[in-house]
């Protein structure tokens, strides 16, 4: 039997998500390996290496880029370098999976069309690589729900903790930016459109200068509607539904769904109010950062497509820019386009 092909990746610091969720399931993917991981101090880099069995470890970054036995990156670097060191990883000959939000702007994030093409790079959203999302989307387009109307999503958990990066309004910390994404991200996948418009109503904590909560109406028109709620200073929260004129999805754990482990989603006719009567499709165990990573390798092997790349990227900062102009003019602000 032949032996499989694998990518082998780098990763660009020992930030907590890699170092506890995503690197953990980057490894469990089978076209990829994880040879190397870097920090700015070499001790921490060693540590994380050994703590996690990869072989390499750098000192810094630039040393890691430099590497020739690196065929992609993993960038879970604070907001504020997403676009730099992507751009430097790219020019290294590296494809790169970046975290989101790709950029602070949308303005920065167009700075990745000057990368190099034959290398891909590609936003971290892993919630578009799992099943539940996939047949939530599939529902919808199936007419047993009616007409499409309203994607309804909320995002919170409460951290107020001032050395954490989510609370540095300088690096581009705060809820919009942190989770706000993730929401965005459902509408575009549900109604596989960009909205035309955005208003939003935004709350700043007065110390950190962060938005700690925000409420946004995005129009996608033809009636339809995105309504999200996102906090980082309120109960730890989520759930997405999407609601037609005949029924209603709700995807019990959209975002953080459980690695390893069973999910389900709700399809509710409003038979009951209580949505006791509701049908519940259970989906079998599954890590949604592993199929990313696995989706991602596949394409850098040349045996897959990426549907989404830096032009998907950059329409979904023009969504979130938009929210923060409505916040500052405190009315309807235009989604721009390209």
């Amino acid at each position: 039997m032949p032996e499989i092909q694998k990518i082998r990746w780098g990763i660009l610091s020992t930030a907590n998500i890699g170092m506890g969720k995503v690197i953990p399931a980057i490894m469990k993917s089978p076209h990829s390996e994880v040879v190397a991981i870097a920090s700015r101090h070499a001790d921490a880099a060693r540590s994380a290496a050994d703590r996690l069995g990869i072989t390499k470890s750098y000192g810094s970054y630039a040393d890691l880029l430099a590497d020739p036995d690196i065929d992609a990156i993993y960038n879970p670097l604070p907001n504020h370098l997403h676009v730099e060191w992507t751009l430097k990883a790219n020019a290294a000959g590296k494809h790169v999976l970046c975290e989101k939000p790709i950029a602070i702007t949308a303005e920065e994030a167009k700075k990745l069309r000057g990368a190099r093409r034959d290398r891909l790079i590609m936003e971290g959203f892993m919630v578009r690589f799992h099943a539940q999302w996939h047949r939530a989307r599939e529902i919808a387009r199936s007419g047993e729900l009616g007409d499409i109307r309203a994607v309804r999503a909320v995002f919170s958990y409460h951290n107020v903790d001032p050395e954490n990066v989510r609370n540095q309004a300088d690096i581009g910390g705060g809820g919009i930016l942190d989770i706000g994404c993730y929401p965005v991200t459902a509408g575009r996948f549900v109604f596989e459109a960009e909205p035309l418009r955005v208003v939003a109503l935004v709350d700043r904590d007065p110390d950190f200068g962060t938005d700690r909560l925000a409420s946004v109406i995005a129009d996608f028109g033809g009636g339809r509607q995105l309504n999200l709620l996102v906090s980082t200073q309120m109960v730890p929260n989520q759930s997405v539904e999407i609601l037609g004129t005949k029924g209603r999805v709700e995807i019990v754990i959209p975002f953080n769904a459980p690695q390893g482990l069973a999910t389900a989603l709700l399809v509710d006719h409003g038979q009951s109010l209580d949505a006791s009567l509701s049908r519940r499709e259970i989906f079998p165990p599954s890590d949604q950062y592993t199929e990313m990573a696995e989706a991602f390798a596949l394409a850098v092997l040349g045996e897959g497509q990426l549907d989404y790349g830096v032009e998907d990227a950059i329409s979904s900062m023009h969504v979130l820019d938009a929210i923060f102009e409505s916040e500052r003019t405190g009315s309807w602000a235009a989604v721009q386009a390209d």
